[in-house]
């Protein structure tokens, strides 16, 4: 992860709590969350977390503008998808 700008242990984050979402929240860092020596997450802040859910969105409205230009429009009651799904 190249814009992880710095790492901490699991052990560091709780004594350091209040100075790393310092960091995260007025610094702008994104900081991992090392155990055992693998990263394990990466605390961000509201201003990233924000941008994330705003291309998961657009994500999902491509996926969907997607998906129904290539809708034919045919449909199968559910009988027959059962019938298909036990054969």
């Amino acid at each position: 992860m190249d814009t992880v700008t710095s790492s901490v242990s699991a052990r560091e984050l709780r004594t350091e709590l209040s100075t790393i979402v310092g960091r995260v929240a007025f610094g702008h860092e994104r900081i991992g969350l090392t155990r055992n020596g693998k990263l394990a997450a990466v605390v961000i802040g509201v201003e990233d977390l924000e941008l994330l859910e705003r291309l998961e969105a657009a994500e999902d409205v491509a996926a969907y503008r997607e998906a129904k230009a290539a809708d034919t429009g045919e449909r199968i009651s559910l009988t027959q998808l059962r019938d298909e799904l036990t054969a």
